[in-house]
């Protein structure tokens, strides 16, 4: 799904929810795979919560300063308030957009579970230098409807049968 994460490559969307800076969709493409997205936005920035049908999670930054070649990786460093830091290793990156799937663990439940009490959250180099900071004001309840979004269409998929 990375190549697919991109506001440009979605084929249709609809706004399911709507609180504070948050916003929460259901996103469609071409292909008719679905996901959602709950997302925060500041002009030229876009910091995005993406969960899939196979319940992958992916983180996404987004800037239209930033231009990637495709396939290139980064380590970048993300905090919630004054909460410890993140590591987050061999992010993907691509165009505009700094990728990165959450494990499927604890920690990326704690990981979603800061942001949505959390206020503000930075986005780092693998260094600590700052990169962009993003408003979580309103990320509870739009984490809330993110889940959500995300259980209807976890069970739009069947997946393989013979698993």
């Amino acid at each position: 799904m990375a190549g697919l994460v991109a506001p440009a490559a979605a084929q249709q969307s609809e706004v399911l929810f709507q609180h504070k800076h948050w916003k929460v969709e259901l996103v469609g493409w071409d292909d008719g795979t679905i996901g959602c997205v709950a997302s925060v936005e500041a002009p030229g920035e876009i910091f995005s919560i993406w969960t899939f049908a196979d319940q992958s999670v992916q983180l996404q930054f987004y800037s239209t300063q930033w231009q990637f070649n495709s396939g290139e990786t980064a380590d970048l460093q993300v905090q919630v308030d004054k909460r410890p830091l993140w590591n987050l290793t061999n992010a993907n990156l691509n165009q505009n957009s700094v990728l990165f799937t959450l494990p499927d663990s604890d920690d990326g439940v704690d990981f979603i579970m800061e942001v949505a009490k959390g206020n503000r959250l930075y986005l780092r180099t693998g260094d600590g230098s700052p990169v962009q900071d993003y408003s979580l004001s309103g990320s509870r309840a739009s984490i809330e409807a993110l889940v959500e979004c995300g259980s209807t269409v976890t069970q739009q998929n069947p997946g393989n049968p013979f698993n």
